[in-house]
């Protein structure tokens, strides 16, 4: 395989069909789903190696921070981390990326994905990458389907020329591209499934940057004059690419697929045969994670009594979910939310989303546990005029330098050293000592040891609200 492969692996998404665990603050992708690591980091692993280049990823800014935690815990540099000023879908993604990629070689092929897709067998997509190297070097735009095993509603289809492609052989050369089908009912999607000459979309691409810019030229002029100035006004933040968003504002939300696929005659397709999971509804999940023989999926602190065909999931460690006599069952427990719900209705619990918004209820959209550039914190229990949290901070970092106006903090150190700041003082307060913050006090608190440290803060005020800091001084560059 070319040495010349970068893969960008876009990381924006919101994963309502998740929720609970998955929700806006905390999508999909960095929650590990299946297995131990999220779903970003097996991206990140599947291409990585001797036959790739560093990975570029695509992401939010709120996610920023999350991204490099995830990558260093398994030792993957990226090339680039580029923030979107906020989500234009993944055709203006995918044309920074390549803007930014063409000043090392417009004949850089990239390997675009999402960063949430299940795929068990790395080395078999490497073979089909490499597959598909030379329809890409050739100037190729190169979409891998997936070899349909059942008749699905939830995903896309490509049309082959190829009739039949459900044989090994058959997903051994890259096949011409006929057309992008949308999700089609089901009786649309059994008979295509019937046909054998149409694959899923799996909505993971492989070009060079000279063919895709050369798509956009033809096909999407504005958005490439948008993106073009996005990328030039970029700044670098802390390491990160910040495009610019007064220019990122003028560009259109759409696919990649709208604006360029459905409209370019160099397609090419390369079929996949082996298993693949956008891990876009708990049914997949429950799929994917390998049912017992009863056809359960128990999670730890979870447990089936005369329960078949059940997912029962806990995320909480202090929750034990017992299932008695369920079938066909999707139960996941978060600290703050349940969802119960019936397999069949899996692609439906986006609309639980929707009406938690309409509710406006926290739940809807933020994780019980708060991700910060330093660390995490989650809030324990809550009252009238007092919160309890639990704060964990990584070795080496430190929060902003702040105060507030409505509360006072009593902070007790429960795991590591924390150096605590409060106006003129500096102390280190270990395992078991506490310190006291008034409200008004200017205060900081870092980690200056070697392991996670731990503390309970207990806030006791007129208002608790997370806006409520004025940050005098903050490593992170936030207002």
């Amino acid at each position: 395989m070319t040495k010349n492969i970068t893969p960008v692996l876009l990381c924006g998404g919101a994963g309502t069909r998740l929720w609970p665990l998955s929700r806006k603050s905390y999508p999909k992708q960095f929650a590990p789903l299946v297995g131990h690591e999220s779903l970003f980091q097996a991206s990140a692993r599947h291409f990585s190696g001797d036959d790739f280049d560093a990975p570029m990823v695509l992401t939010a800014d709120p996610f920023r921070f999350l991204v490099t935690e995830q990558l260093n815990a398994i030792d993957v540099a990226p090339t680039s981390i580029l923030i979107e000023p906020d989500s234009r879908n993944t055709a203006p993604a995918v044309l920074a990326a390549a803007l930014w990629l063409e000043s090392r070689s417009p004949d850089t092929l990239m390997l675009v994905s999402p960063s949430d897709h299940v795929i068990p067998e790395t080395s078999q997509f490497r073979e089909a990458v490499k597959t598909a190297v030379p329809a890409a070097e050739r100037g190729d735009l190169v979409t891998f389907g997936i070899v349909p095993d059942r008749p699905e509603t939830g995903y896309g289809y490509l049309e082959v020329d190829k009739s039949n492609i459900n044989t090994h052989a058959d997903t051994a050369a890259v096949l011409q591209l006929s057309r992008f089908i949308e999700k089609p009912p089901a009786d649309q999607a059994q008979a295509m499934v019937n046909s054998g000459g149409y694959l899923w979309n799996a909505g993971i691409f492989l070009f060079s940057v000279k063919a895709i810019l050369a798509a956009f030229e033809a096909h999407a002029p504005d958005m490439l004059q948008a993106v073009k100035l996005a990328v030039s006004r970029s700044e670098n933040d802390l390491g990160f690419c910040r495009l610019d968003p007064t220019s990122w504002a003028e560009v259109e939300d759409v696919s990649i697929d709208y604006a360029i696929m459905e409209k370019a005659r160099n397609l090419a397709v390369m079929p996949y045969a082996s298993a693949w999971s956008d891990l876009g509804s708990w049914y997949e999940v429950w799929r994917q994670s390998h049912p017992d023989e009863s056809g359960n999926v128990i999670s730890d602190h979870a447990v089936a009594i005369d329960c078949r065909d059940t997912l029962l999931r806990s995320e909480n460690e202090n929750l034990e979910l017992v299932g008695l006599g369920l079938k066909d069952m999707m139960v996941v427990a978060m600290s703050d939310a349940v969802l119960v719900a019936n397999r069949s209705n899996a692609q439906r619990v986006k609309e639980v989303v929707k009406a938690l918004k309409q509710k406006k209820v926290k739940q809807a959209e933020q994780f019980p546990i708060d991700h910060r550039p330093w660390g995490w914190f989650e809030s324990l229990v809550a009252g009238d005029r007092f919160q309890v949290k639990r704060i964990v901070v990584r070795p080496g970092e430190a929060l902003s330098l702040q105060s507030h106006h409505h509360r006072s903090e009593h902070w007790i150190v429960v795991q590591g050293t924390a150096k605590v700041t409060v106006d003129n003082d500096v102390q280190l307060l270990t395992e078991n000592e506490s310190v006291y913050i008034p409200l008004g006090a200017v205060h900081r608190l870092e980690n200056p040891g070697k392991v996670p440290m731990a503390l309970i803060e207990v806030q006791t005020g007129s208002y608790l609200g997370e806006d409520d800091i004025i940050r005098y001084d903050d490593v992170y560059r936030r207002g």
